[in-house]
């Protein structure tokens, strides 16, 4: 089951970047402690508000984004 749910996008928050569940934690923050070599129980245990399925959120999150077309001009 897709854990996309919990990304939330407000333009009065984080300057509209995607957020968790409303949380002041940006995903593009979680995601650079996991490129950084943090452990899921790392983040967990250095932000208690996030659980661990929000971790996931931001990993689904990234890897839609990336997940596009690619068009070849002939």
């Amino acid at each position: 089951m897709s854990e996309t749910h919990r990304i939330t996008v407000d333009p009065e928050q984080c300057g509209g970047r995607p957020c968790l569940r409303g949380l002041r934690i940006r995903v593009r923050d979680v995601l650079d402690l996991l490129a950084a070599g943090a452990s899921r129980e790392e983040i967990l245990e250095d932000y208690p508000l996030l659980e661990d399925g929000d971790i996931t959120a931001a990993l689904e999150y990234a890897a839609r984004q990336n997940d596009h077309p690619v068009l070849h001009v002939a």
